[in-house]
């Protein structure tokens, strides 16, 4: 995999959504142990903790980012969380996904954070997503804040 400054180095990443994002990441780092890494506006915070990470985003926002307001388990409710997993090939992760029946809700594209993905529900109801780093990018150039990429 090819580093990205802004993604988390962790491979399994737990994406949990709260109502205030900056208190949830004050907490989690004094009680917990965690140190934040890279904010994204007031929305979203990436925490790491050892090789792991964990990403805070807004309970009100999308999930998994911007046009997936639809991503609810199949029996309507909004999720809480997801799962980020960075993987080498996303572009053929998601041609595998889908022979297997993955339901995706948000189809493979690159964002502007060097990061190409594609999101999907589990036969659970969970959400996924499948995120390949494809250039380095300096947060700053989108909008996000570095605290520690240590």
């Amino acid at each position: 995999m090819i580093p990205n400054r802004s993604s988390p180095t962790a491979t399994v990443i737990p994406v949990l959504t709260y109502a205030d994002v900056a208190e949830a990441s004050e907490w989690l780092c004094e009680a917990f142990g965690f140190r934040e890494r890279l904010r994204i506006g007031h929305h979203r915070v990436q925490l790491v903790f050892g090789e792991g990470a964990v990403i805070v985003t807004e309970r009100s926002a999308p999930v998994n980012g911007p046009g997936t307001a639809s991503a609810q388990t199949p029996h309507g409710e909004f999720t809480t969380h997801s799962v980020h997993v960075r993987v080498e090939d996303a572009a053929g992760h998601h041609v595998h996904a889908v022979e297997h029946g993955a339901r995706i809700i948000r189809e493979l594209a690159d964002h502007p954070y060097g990061e190409r993905q594609y999101s999907a529900v589990d036969i659970g109801g969970h959400v996924w997503t499948f995120s390949q780093s494809i250039a380095d990018v300096d947060p700053a150039s989108w909008g996000g804040t570095a605290i520690d990429l240590g």
